[in-house]
């Protein structure tokens, strides 16, 4: 068909800009189109990175914290102390001991109480810089573990090695005597948290030595000190478990007859899932959970908040690293199985005391589950709640009420 145009020439309708030719109800479509599949890519772009993040290990955390500047002091013996101003921070204005990194890991010292908070900054005393030149420091974090060797606090300690289905794995093992003076033949597992590393395990040590029991403090796959698995990948409880169970058949080998296990953060939910798989675990008779991951469908969501993301994101990441589908996305050999790590859907399966410290500000792993199992199971768990203090830094903030807290409830296990 042809037209005339306003000077009077025909034209042909392949002459019309492609604009003429297409309704505005096809271009509205097509934009809308556009735009829902950038969201679709978007939205599994982040669910891959988030999902990647759960399962991959990582060294050390990243040093945000400014380190404005400090004042040292040199014994002459190499004990420097002092004080340092950081910046405001979640961490940084919460009283108690804590270590300092900086330079990239490779430096730490250990801070104590705060002196003055003015101006945009926390002045806090430096109690001991163990290495690394903290003056020149620009940058750091604030860490829960305060000691980094067992040694430090006097007591006897032996390197051990755990024979685990992947190799030896790293440990210390603490000796301790029963009443009679012979040895120990109560044994505490303790199991440090995600992406750390057994020294976060050293703080409640010597109370347990004072208690009677011997600790064995182990390592697991992908710590950094442990064997890595064949897919250098966390399993969140749902793989780690089975060198726990090592731990607790090397302490049976060598005379423990009673275990109690201890897990911090990951390291609870890994507890956990040894406490109900192991071969052993008609030797144990209690458990001990510090900010634990009780379930981690509430952890996930939580940090999927902390992050900005929306709750289908959260649970698309779930669906990602919990089923067959998502291995090429995280690089697991196996999906986690996330209903087996629900220990609220599970409460029914304790049966043995467990002990829970959780702070309800604990900033990283929301304490609701831990108070669902123990609404759950009031005739077994006792749940001990504490506010303020951050995650796993529940010792660093109050070591008189944590301290308190295990020996009071283990004592009373033996009345």
């Amino acid at each position: 068909m042809n037209n005339r145009d306003s000077q009077g020439r025909r034209t042909s309708v392949h002459d019309r800009p492609a604009r003429d030719l297409v309704a505005p109800w096809v271009i509205s479509a097509i934009a809308v189109g556009a735009a829902a599949t950038l969201a679709t890519a978007t939205a599994a772009f982040v669910t891959a990175k988030f999902s990647r993040s759960v399962v991959i290990p990582t060294d050390s955390a990243t040093e945000n914290l400014r380190i404005y500047g400090t004042e040292l002091h040199d014994d002459g013996a190499g004990n420097v102390t002092g004080t340092v101003t950081l910046g405001i921070s979640a961490d940084s204005l919460v009283a108690g001991r804590y270590s300092l990194w900086f330079a990239g890991g490779t430096g730490h010292a250990r801070v104590g109480g705060i002196i003055s908070v003015k101006d945009g900054t926390v002045i806090r005393t430096v109690e001991r810089v163990d290495y690394g030149e903290l003056t020149d420091a620009r940058w750091g974090r604030l860490g829960s573990w305060y000691f980094l060797d067992p040694r430090e606090t006097g007591l006897e300690v032996n390197d051990v090695e755990v024979e685990t289905e992947l190799g030896l794995a790293p440990a210390w093992f603490v000796p301790a005597q029963a009443a009679d003076g012979t040895a120990s033949t109560r044994w505490v597992i303790a199991v440090h948290g995600r992406g750390v590393r057994r020294a976060e395990t050293i703080r409640p040590l010597p109370l347990f030595h004072e208690l009677g029991y011997s600790v064995l403090q182990v390592s697991y796959r992908n710590d950094g000190e442990a064997p890595r698995s064949a897919d250098g990948r966390y399993a969140l409880g749902d793989t780690e478990w089975h060198d726990i169970d090592a731990a607790m058949a090397y302490a049976v080998a060598n005379g423990a007859t009673e275990l109690v296990l201890m897990g911090w953060s990951m390291g609870g939910a890994t507890v956990l899932q040894a406490a109900t798989r192991s071969s052993s675990r008609s030797y144990l008779t209690a458990v001990i959970l510090d900010s634990p991951v009780v379930a981690w469908s509430d952890t996930i969501i939580f940090q999927g908040r902390l992050n900005h993301l929306p709750e289908p994101i959260s649970k698309a990441v779930m669906a990602t690293i919990g089923s067959e589908v998502g291995r090429p996305v995280t690089g697991q050999s196996q999906p986690i199985d996330f209903k087996r790590l629900d220990f609220v859907a599970r409460a029914s399966e304790v049966a043995w005391p467990v002990l829970i410290m959780h702070s309800d500000d604990d900033g990283f792993v929301p304490s609701t589950a831990s108070r669902k199992l123990a609404e759950a199971r009031p005739d077994l768990v006792t749940l001990v709640p504490f506010s303020v203090a951050k995650h796993v830094r529940l010792y660093n903030y109050d070591p008189e009420k944590y301290l308190t807290s295990i020996r009071t409830w283990l004592t009373g296990l033996d009345n």
